[in-house]
């Protein structure tokens, strides 16, 4: 298994929707709706930028997330162990394990994979946000040796105002715990 770069719009879609379709309660933990979030829109733009990744087993893509090497401003009001600029850090969305893949610890290979592309693209730490009512991926967070260093209430487009949780790994942190 190893995480690439994709051009194949239409398997990463499928993928989501599969996701989406796939798992229990989703439109109460991650409050993922195709076509609100994630769109085509925002898929093909993370793809056209490079920032879209998949984590394949043999041919089939088993998971897949955004990487993208800097952080938004939002990400600015949380009290971080250190106090970086935007382009010093990387920044992890749209994390998701296919349906037929979960139960393996894949959520957690992807992170790693993720921290080690960041490292290789110079930036410092790995951070994301999640939201409050997503416990599952908390709990991933926290088995892949993410730190939780705050919380904000934040308009989005697919959720409207909901607290997110803002979680960070430092590289000289890279291991994590078996769960």
């Amino acid at each position: 298994m190893h995480l690439i770069q994709t051009d194949d719009f239409e398997s990463v879609k499928s993928k989501y929707i599969d996701v989406i379709e796939n798992t229990p309660d989703i439109e109460k933990t991650a409050r993922w709706e195709y076509g609100k979030h994630p769109t085509d829109e925002s898929l093909r733009a993370y793809i056209d930028r490079g920032e879209m990744y998949v984590l394949t087993d043999g041919e089939e893509i088993a998971g897949m997330a955004v990487i993208m090497m800097y952080q938004e401003d939002e990400y600015l009001g949380i009290p971080w162990k250190d106090n970086l600029t935007n382009d010093e850090v990387a920044t992890v969305h749209l994390l998701a394990v296919c349906p037929d893949h979960r139960g393996k610890s894949l959520g957690v290979r992807i992170l790693e994979e993720a921290m080690e592309i960041a490292l290789r693209n110079g930036k410092k730490v790995l951070r994301l946000e999640v939201l409050k009512s997503n416990l599952p991926a908390q709990r991933m967070y926290d088995r892949a040796g993410f730190v939780f260093r705050g919380e904000q209430r934040l308009y989005a487009e697919n959720t409207g105002m909901m607290d997110f949780l803002y979680y960070e790994k430092i590289p000289a942190d890279i291991s994590y715990k078996e769960g």
